[in-house]
C-alpha cells in the first residue's frame, strides 16, 4: 500500500534529519556563551571608543561642544565626535572582530580591530576631502591611535579572562569530528593540546566500516557513521561538526551534511587538507559551484620585504635613542654585581643560514658555558626541549640577570642587530649553530626570513613551549607573515613581557 505523500517527512525523502529551528534547540555556539561574550565586547568597545573620542575632544578643544569644523557648513565637533563613535563601533562589528571564531586565540581578532580603526581614519579623510571640511589633525591623531591602542588593551584583557576560564575547562565549544580514523586521531590530539583554542571533542563519526571497528579514538567515543553525523551531533548537543579529511566523503555528501545542519544551531567547520597557510596567500574562487582554494607559493623577496626592512631599521634607531639612558643604567647594574663584560656576544644563524654575532645584556656569570655540561648531566634530556636547553632557576643566572630575563630587558641590545640588518623586529627565534646541526630537513625553512627580536614563539609561551611547537610556529610565521601581523605580535609581546609568561 502506497504512503500518503502528505504524511512523508523530509527524512523519508532525502535521508536527512528533519529541519529543526534554533528555538527548539539547546543554546549552542554563538547563541550560548559566545553570544553573551560578543555582547559584552560590544559594550566594552562602545565604552573605550566613547572615552577615547571624549578625551580627544577635551584635549584639543577643551569641553566646549559647539566649536565648528572649519569649512563650508562645517558641523560642530560634538556631532563629529558622536558620528565617529557610532561609525567606529559599527565597523568593529562589521569587520567581525567580535566573531566567536576568532575570540580567545590567534592574532585575527586584533588584526580586525586594527582594520576597523584604519577604515574609520580612511573614511574621515574621504569625507573631509569631499566636503572640504578641515577636521583638526591634532584631534584625529590623538583619537584614532589612542582609541585603537585602548581597544587592543581591552581586548587583551578580555582574552586573558577567556583563557583563564578555558584553563579551568569552561567556555569550550563541544565538537564532533568527522573523518577517517587517522585524521580524526590527529585532529583530536591537536585540539586537546591547545585547550585555550576553545574546542572540546566529545565524539567522532567515521566513514564506511570505521565506526564498527572503533569504539573510541584517543579517549573520545565513536558515535557512529559519517552518514549520520548531523543527527548524532544534534543528539550529542554538539555546537560544531568538524569535517576533517574531506577525501573520505564525496562532494555531495559534504554538501548534504551542511544542509542537514542548517537551522539546527550546530555549526560546520571544514579542515582543509593543506595546513599552516593563511593570510594573503589564500584566496577562494567558485567554479561551477565548487569552491577552489588557491594557495600562493610563499615569497621571500620583493616590496613587502623592503618595507619590512626599512621599518625595522627606523624603529630600531628610534628605540636605541629613546632607551640609551635606561640601557646605560642596566650596564652599570651588571658591572656592579659581577665582573665581566656588559654585553654577551654569541654566534647565531640568520637568514639563508648566514652567521652573525648577536648581542644581549649579560645575564649569567662568565663561566656559564663551562657549567653547561654539568647541568645537562644533572637535568637529563628532559630538562628542556630536545634541541634548545632551557631550565627554570638556572644557577648560572645572576640576580640582576633574573630581573632582566623576567622582563626581557636582556634582549634590548638586539636592536643593534636589527639596525645592522642581521635581525628583524619580528621573526623566528635566532638559533645557535649547534642547534641547526640537529635539525630535521624541513626545519631549515625557518631561515628563509630574518630571525626576530620577538615572534610567534615569544607571544605563545616563550620557554614553556616544546621544540615541536616552537618549530611549527616559526615555520608558520616564515611563510605567512604580514606587516599587520607583525604589529599585532609586537603589541602581544609587550603584554607577554609584562605578564612574564615563560620567561626564565
Amino acid at each position: 500500500m502506497a504512503e500518503d505523500p502528505s504524511e512523508t517527512t523530509p527524512s523519508d525523502v532525502t535521508g536527512a534529519v528533519p529541519l529543526v529551528r534554533p528555538s527548539t534547540q539547546r543554546m549552542r555556539g554563538r547563541r550560548g556563551w559566545a553570544k553573551k561574550y560578543e555582547r559584552r565586547l560590544a559594550v566594552s568597545d562602545l565604552f573605550v571608543v566613547t572615552l577615547s573620542m571624549a578625551l580627544a575632544h577635551g584635549v584639543r578643544f577643551g569641553w566646549e561642544p559647539f566649536i565648528p569644523v572649519q569649512g563650508d557648513n562645517g558641523p560642530a565637533y560634538a556631532l563629529v565626535t558622536v558620528a565617529i563613535i557610532v561609525v567606529w563601533v559599527v565597523l568593529l562589528g562589521w569587520s567581525k572582530s567580535r566573531d566567536a571564531a576568532v575570540l580567545g586565540h590567534g592574532p585575527e581578532e586584533f588584526q580586525r580591530v586594527m582594520h576597523a580603526s584604519w577604515l574609520v581614519f580612511a573614511g574621515i579623510a574621504i569625507v573631509g576631502f569631499l566636503t572640504q571640511w578641515q577636521i583638526s589633525r591634532g584631534y584625529l591623531l590623538f583619537a584614532i591611535p589612542f582609541g585603537t591602542l585602548m581597544l587592543l588593551v581591552y581586548r587583551a584583557a578580555w582574552r586573558s579572562l577567556v583563557k583563564s576560564q578555558r584553563d579551568a575547562g569552561q567556555l569550550q565549544a563541544q565538537c564532533v569530528v568527522v573523518g577517517p580514523p587517522k585524521t580524526v586521531r590527529q585532529m583530536i590530539r591537536r585540539l586537546h593540546s591547545v585547550p585555550r583554542a576553545g574546542y572540546a571533542v566529545i565524539g567522532a563519526c567515521l566513514p564506511g566500516s570505521g565506526a564498527d571497528r572503533h569504539e573510541s579514538i584517543e579517549g573520545v567515543s565513536v558515535l557512529g557513521g559519517a552518514d549520520d553525523a548531523a543527527e548524532l551531533a544534534i543528539h550529542a548537543n554538539a555546537e560544531y561538526v568538524i569535517l576533517a579529511g574531506t577525501d573520505a566523503m564525496s562532494l555531495r555528501e559534504t554538501k548534504e551534511l551542511g544542509w542537514e545542519l542548517e537551522g539546527t544551531g550546530v555549526g560546520l567547520i571544514v579542515v582543509p587538507t593543506i595546513v599552516d597557510v593563511a593570510g594573503p596567500r589564500v584566496s577562494m574562487s567558485p567554479v561551477d559551484g565548487l569552491p577552489l582554494m588557491h594557495v600562493d607559493a610563499p615569497r621571500f623577496e620583493g616590496g613587502r620585504y623592503a618595507l619590512k626592512n626599512t621599518l625595522d631599521r627606523i624603529t630600531a634607531f628610534m628605540g636605541l635613542l629613546v632607551l640609551a639612558i635606561p640601557m646605560a643604567l642596566v650596564a652599570i647594574a651588571i658591572k656592579l654585581e659581577s665582573p665581566g663584560p656588559v654585553f654577551f656576544k654569541q654566534i647565531r644563524v640568520g637568514v639563508d643560514h648566514r652567521l652573525f654575532t648577536m648581542y644581549k645584556f649579560r645575564s649569567m656569570y662568565t663561566d656559564a658555558e663551562q657549567r653547561l655540561a654539568a647541568l645537562h648531566a644533572v637535568q637529563g634530556v628532559d630538562a628542556g626541549n630536545e634541541v634548545l636547553f632551557k631550565m627554570k632557576d638556572d644557577p648560572r643566572v645572576t640576580r640582576v640577570g633574573k630581573f632582566l630575563r623576567r622582563f626581557s630587558i636582556d634582549e634590548l641590545p638586539q636592536l643593534i642587530n636589527v639596525l645592522k640588518g642581521n635581525m628583524s623586529l619580528v621573526g623566528p627565534r635566532p638559533p645557535l649553530p649547534r642547534e641547526v646541526e640537529q635539525w630535521e630537513e624541513n626545519v631549515g625553512r625557518r631561515q628563509l626570513v630574518k630571525p626576530g627580536l620577538t615572534g610567534l614563539w615569544q607571544v605563545s609561551g616563550r620557554s614553556d613551549l616544546d621544540w615541536e611547537q616552537s618549530v611549527r610556529l616559526d615555520l608558520y610565521y616564515a611563510e605567512n607573515w604580514s606587516i599587520g601581523g607583525d604589529l599585532v605580535i609586537l603589541a602581544r609581546t609587550a603584554w607577554a613581557v609584562v605578564a612574564g609568561r615563560g620567561a626564565y
